[in-house]
């Protein structure tokens, strides 16, 4: 009777704690807070978790998300991995995507980044050309033959029909999204705000890791 006294109470004692984590698995539900992706995309390291965000230098909401993503991505873990895909539903996005690839390619993605977004939603320029997004970077120490070379590369083009695809698998439906290991798709419309995308991509990517 005390032995089965004393195992009816740790059983007690653990309820709370597993209620708890209950509570947690169904935190976030698929098909309320985020959509499972009918065919998973696959992710450019296996090894790792991997974190997309799918945006456009012209979306206002894009320019909001950053710095908010940039805090979140500080404390991000060592086994998950962070990319980006420029949206492209418009030949202007498309100029806007080879710009994103010219600046990884030439290593200044870092200034460049913030530089594009304030351009286009501060300083309300549309970019609609290559000689204004030439201009952009030449103004940034970006040397002028480097970029027309580069920006016109098979390289940059070939990224940007990659980008398209994975855009594509990821059923895009605005900008900003986030998309965690190629099987979930986060969006605003989704939740209520860029915070909860976060916070979201935060559970599925704890839930992936479970996994795996």
């Amino acid at each position: 009777m005390k032995r089965l006294l004393q195992t009816l109470g740790l059983c007690l004692a653990l309820l709370p704690i597993a209620a708890c984590q209950a509570g947690d698995s169904e935190a976030y539900q698929a098909g309320v807070h985020y959509e499972v992706l009918p065919q998973p995309v696959p992710t450019i390291d296996p090894e790792s978790i991997e974190v997309t965000e799918v945006f456009w230098y012209g979306c206002d909401h894009c320019f909001d998300f950053e710095p908010k993503l940039k805090s979140w991505l500080a404390d991000l873990s060592e086994d998950t991995v962070f990319n980006q895909v420029p949206a492209v539903w418009h030949p202007d996005m498309k100029l806007h995507a080879r710009a994103f690839y010219t600046a990884k390619v030439l290593k200044v993605l870092d200034p460049m980044h913030e530089v594009i977004f304030e351009a286009m939603n501060v300083k309300k320029q549309e970019l609609r050309s290559e000689a204004e997004i030439a201009k952009l970077f030449t103004a940034n120490g970006v040397d002028e033959a480097s970029f027309a070379k580069t920006f016109n590369s098979f390289g940059v083009a070939q990224s940007v029909r990659v980008g398209e695809s994975r855009q594509r698998g990821y059923r895009i439906t605005g900008t900003p999204e986030l998309v965690v290991n190629g099987k979930y798709r986060i969006s605003t419309r989704h939740v209520g705000s860029q915070e909860e995308m976060l916070q979201v991509a935060t559970f599925l990517i704890e839930k992936e890791r479970r996994a795996q």
